[in-house]
């Protein structure tokens, strides 16, 4: 029997059919890709997360473990709850030149791109092998990737270059932005709010904290640095979500809150954290004169790296002869490029569709998009042929 193909289209509909929300499992569409990449006679490995429920994989076309290329994508995708969807989220739908569905542009539509190629792969032999690198959990915080790359270098592989196939309308980016998320939790002593003397407000020390990372946020926006080519061009620092208190009459024990910062490359990747945390254990003390429980606990959630700018890499000299382009581009979102490059790859990020599709309502990547992408890839896949 014949093995199946795929257009990228219909390879797109495939992917897009798994519900691989981040909270739930991405194995049926990992077995999927591990079965039709059997079919074409490429092994692949699996590397699972703890609970055994979720799994990266890895495969490689062609022979060596020097110098070979990585196409790099994440399988899960953000839910749809509470979004106004017109169609099904999970089931492909084309309309006037659009690809609707959830993961359509981040970032299935490079997979599904890459896997439809594959067959093509198998019949040129590449010369320099092609690996395809699929992991799980992104969306949360590249929580699969280290696995992955872990696996990639016990095996002695040595790659030259990885393309990340985030949403960059094709357009070659060398350097994105890192993510850092952090929760702190402020604990203080109750009472009743006549009593306040005899109580420690959590709220009250949150808000102190809160208002010094405002006041870091526009100390990082007074340190610009508009020749990086970001926008913006500074670190952001960010509090999304807070939470304490349980009534208006009871001086509140307990107050947490999420932030982030967004680190531009090549700043001081611990200064705001470590900053922070001097402040923090400056009011420490005068919570402890009323209430020795009290206390400030701050733990890292996310630590993506930035992809830093790494003029005339491979990753980079490649990406831009097979993009038909010779500039780069910078972006202020995170991806796991910077997981690569941290562990020695050269890496560019290159994919299909527009970051302002992503994670919306009715998403989707225009099939000019696919297309392009498909151009990029098979001049990638004539260019192992020869070298």
């Amino acid at each position: 029997m014949a093995a199946q193909t795929y257009t990228p289209v219909e390879m797109l509909a495939r992917l897009v059919a798994f519900d691989t929300t981040s909270r739930g499992s991405n194995l049926a569409l990992i077995r999927f890709v591990q079965d039709y990449l059997k079919e074409h006679g490429v092994a692949s490995t699996l590397t699972h997360d703890d609970g055994g429920a979720k799994a990266n994989l890895f495969a490689t076309l062609g022979s060596g473990t020097e110098g070979g290329i990585v196409l790099s994508g994440h399988t899960d995708v953000v839910p749809v709850d509470g979004q106004d969807w017109v169609t099904d989220p999970f089931t492909l739908v084309e309309k006037d030149g659009r690809l609707y569905g959830r993961g359509t542009t981040d970032m299935k539509g490079f997979l599904a791109t890459a896997l439809a190629l594959v067959p093509d792969m198998v019949r040129a032999r590449p010369k320099t092998p092609l690996h395809l690198a699929l992991s799980y959990d992104e969306e949360v915080g590249c929580l699969g990737v280290p696995r992955l790359i872990e696996g990639v270098l016990a095996a002695g592989l040595r790659p030259r270059a990885v393309i990340v196939g985030e949403p960059t309308e094709m357009k070659v980016v060398d350097g994105h932005k890192g993510i850092f998320l952090f929760e702190t939790v402020v604990t203080g002593r109750e009472a009743h709010s006549s009593i306040a003397h005899t109580a420690v407000s959590a709220i009250f020390y949150a808000a102190e904290l809160v208002t010094f990372l405002h006041r870091l946020a526009k100390e990082m926006r007074d340190r610009a640095k508009p020749e990086t080519g970001f926008d913006p061009p500074y670190t952001t620092v960010h509090v999304g979500l807070i939470n304490g208190g349980t009534a208006n009459n009871i001086i509140p024990r307990r107050c947490a809150f999420l932030w982030e910062y967004r680190l531009l490359p090549g700043e001081p990747e611990s200064e705001v954290i470590d900053r922070f945390e001097a402040f923090a254990a400056g009011l420490v003390p005068e919570m402890k004169a009323v209430a020795d429980e009290a206390g400030i606990a701050t733990r890292r959630l996310v630590m993506l790296p930035p992809l830093n700018p790494d003029p005339g890499s491979a990753a980079e000299q490649l990406a831009l002869v097979l993009a038909g382009s010779n500039r780069t581009y910078k972006a202020p979102y995170g991806t796991e490029a910077g997981l690569f490059q941290g562990a020695g790859m050269a890496t560019v990020v290159c994919g299909p569709g527009a970051v302002g599709q992503a994670h919306q309502p009715n998403e989707f990547v225009a099939r000019s998009e696919i297309d392009a992408c498909e151009a990029f890839l098979r001049r990638l896949v004539a260019h192992v042929a020869t070298r």
